[in-house]
């Protein structure tokens, strides 16, 4: 795989034109070595850990903890019926103070505090760490761990990884080679997001052979503190930390404010409604979802006068309100 491109840090304006634009990530080493969370991580784990602790509202926070043998790799067990980890809810300063302890432990269980909003947990890290390429009111998420892997996953909107402490290994495939990823059950995740079932750092290809052709379009690039890198939306990723107190910032957005127009959502209703349909409605519906949906050639419509040819904007609010208003009569959303 090829290394993820850096782009010059210092260039705060090109940067944000290129979020505008990326169709691949990209990462700016150094855009955040001025904030005071990472200069206390660079003072060392004591100093960051009473700077975490001074922050935290005692708003408990999801933690997850899997066994010491499963080395941090959250996921499922073997048999694909369970996950193999378990989860509770600690604050912050709880989370941190654990850290400590089992850092020098030699085979630590596997912690791990993800996806808090700052907003609800650590208020003003926010206001003391902006992001400069953000509007203010994008606030972070914060993930406090040890050694531990998140699977192979992607998300449905746009990322900014930000490294506080520690260094982690993103491994990064774009959303086409979904296919070549082996992604489990979609109805039963560790976090909400579906996850490759394969090992990605040790990869068995005769179990799943497909993973070859996926490689062959992976990037990677390890981050220390300070370093952001841009994601876009649904780009895959297998993030890895090293140590024994590690600790991103992260910031999502981009997403639809009308979950009516929020693919997500069509493709969920889509996945129930359609498991519930004979083989010959099913049949039907897959060609009306080629046609019009995922292969809508210009051959196919050469029948129509050219402005019937494709659905305009004002057809495409008046079917959204329509629906927007079915939904309202029938289920009171």
């Amino acid at each position: 795989n090829r290394e993820v491109e850096g782009v010059e840090a210092a260039d705060e304006a090109g940067i944000r034109a290129r979020i505008r634009q990326a169709t691949a990530p990209f990462v700016a080493r150094g855009l955040v070595a001025q904030w005071p969370a990472v200069q206390r991580a660079r003072e060392g784990v004591a100093s960051l850990a009473a700077y975490l602790q001074g922050l935290d509202n005692g708003r408990p926070a999801g933690v997850l903890t899997a066994s010491a043998h499963l080395k941090g790799r959250f996921g499922y067990t073997p048999d694909l019926e369970a996950l193999n980890f378990s989860r509770s809810q600690q604050t912050l300063s709880e989370v941190v103070a654990t850290l400590i302890r089992l850092s020098g432990h030699p085979m630590p269980p596997g912690l791990y505090l993800q996806s808090a909003p700052a907003r609800d947990h650590a208020p003003e890290f926010s206001a003391q760490n902006p992001m400069p390429l953000l509007p203010p009111e994008i606030g972070p998420r914060l993930w406090v761990g040890n050694a531990t892997r998140a699977a192979l996953h992607n998300d449905h909107d746009l990322n900014l990884a930000c490294l506080v402490a520690g260094r982690r290994h993103f491994l990064l495939f774009p959303p086409e080679q979904v296919g070549n990823l082996y992604i489990g059950p979609l109805g039963y995740t560790p976090s909400g997001r579906p996850i490759s079932i394969a090992d990605l750092d040790t990869p068995d290809f005769e179990t799943f052979p497909r993973l070859r052709d996926a490689f062959e379009h992976a990037q990677s690039v390890t981050l220390e503190p300070g370093d952001v890198l841009f994601i876009p939306r649904y780009w895959w990723h297998q993030v890895t930390t090293e140590g024994p107190f590690g600790m991103l910032a992260n910031f999502w957005w981009g997403s639809y404010a009308n979950p009516l127009e929020d693919p997500a959502v069509l493709f969920n209703q889509a996945l129930a409604v359609m498991a519930g349909l004979s083989e010959a409605d099913r049949a039907y519906w897959r060609e009306m979802f080629r046609l019009h949906i995922a292969d809508p050639r210009p051959a196919h419509f050469e029948h129509l006068p050219p402005d019937a040819r494709q659905m305009t904007e004002v057809e495409r609010r008046s079917l959204l309100s329509g629906i927007e208003g079915f939904m309202r009569r029938h289920f009171g959303a």
